[in-house]
């Protein structure tokens, strides 16, 4: 088993409380933007061209399976956008939102504000949690949270989703809460 290294306080914590031979924890930069987490496994990474906000812009991912759940990031940089205009972040994020909660059939839907260190100051930041159904048409258990990063670059649109048959607030907690400015 191995777990997490020395962290902050509070990332060490969360850490220790997902601790299990099948998540093992590792630090992992997002391509593209000084922003870094933790994942449970070594990710797979892909690209693909998306329509968002009406441009075609590439949507850059990485995720891995662990432990009977899904583990994903996905980030856009939009860099036509004004980084100083929240309202910008806030609609593209929104209907990111919907559209991810419209292909998983999402019910039950429990939304609240949050955002981690770095995030856009103003923009609609949002954790989710909601029962939905897979690809496969099995039952899903879905946390999500989405945000905005600014940078010299652009604005980045960030998503990151647990996805497992039941669940896994803690493994969650840990991955959300990791979310933090690289050096």
């Amino acid at each position: 088993m191995s777990c997490p290294r020395p962290w902050p306080a509070a990332l060490l914590a969360a850490s220790l409380l997902a601790c299990s031979p099948a998540l093992n924890w590792r630090q992992v930069r997002i391509d593209g933007m000084a922003m870094r987490m933790l994942l449970p496994c070594k990710p797979d990474r892909a690209e693909r061209e998306v329509a968002m906000g009406g441009r075609s812009m590439p949507l850059r991912m990485l995720g891995c399976d662990a432990d009977g759940a899904t583990f994903a990031v996905s980030h856009v940089q939009v860099p036509a956008a004004d980084p100083s205009n929240p309202s910008d972040s806030s609609a593209l994020l929104e209907g990111w939102k919907s559209a991810v909660l419209a292909h998983v059939h999402a019910s039950g839907v429990v939304e609240q504000a949050w955002a981690p260190a770095g995030a856009q100051p103003g923009a609609a930041a949002m954790r989710v949690q909601a029962q939905g159904r897979g690809a496969d048409g099995a039952a899903v258990a879905l946390q999500a949270v989405w945000f905005a990063v600014a940078d010299p670059a652009g604005l980045h649109l960030v998503h990151a989703v647990v996805l497992a048959p039941q669940a896994r607030a803690e493994a969650a907690e840990t991955f959300f809460s990791s979310f933090a400015p690289a050096p």
